[in-house]
């Protein structure tokens, strides 16, 4: 799915990137990664705030898990946001699988990308 039809507004990272623990392997002692179903590839999670403004703080506030052989690095921000605690970024590869929340009955979602990258920057050109 198109980046720009998730967050045709953009979206800000608003924390660090962390591994996803897989619940079921690990222990208290021994925290396992989490590998996703279909490619076996580690995860990451970042939290993005979506710059949706006519969303409730609660729907704006989202995790996207990042699928990455190593810890992806958040870009830079732009110079006119130095300072800021928001990092405009673009997820490439961005997948959105709907579910219902069994804690509330509601209908949420889950995101996974290939990649993320500063919003704005152009994708580096392929050799060949």
């Amino acid at each position: 799915m198109a980046y720009e039809v998730v967050f045709p507004f953009g979206c800000y990272v608003v924390g660090e990137v962390s591994p996803v623990l897989d619940f079921e392997a690990s222990t208290k002692d021994r925290p396992v990664p989490a590998r996703d179903k279909a490619t076996g590839e580690l995860m990451w999670a970042v939290p993005v705030m979506d710059g949706d403004t006519s969303l409730k703080a609660k729907a704006k506030a989202v995790s996207v898990k990042i699928l990455s052989a190593v810890e992806p690095q958040i870009p830079a921000p732009p110079a006119e946001m130095a300072g800021l605690p928001f990092i405009p970024v673009v997820f490439e590869g961005l997948t959105v699988t709907p579910y219902v929340d069994q804690s509330n009955n509601r209908l949420a979602y889950s995101y996974k990308a290939r990649g993320m990258r500063a919003a704005g920057a152009t994708r580096p050109a392929k050799a060949g």
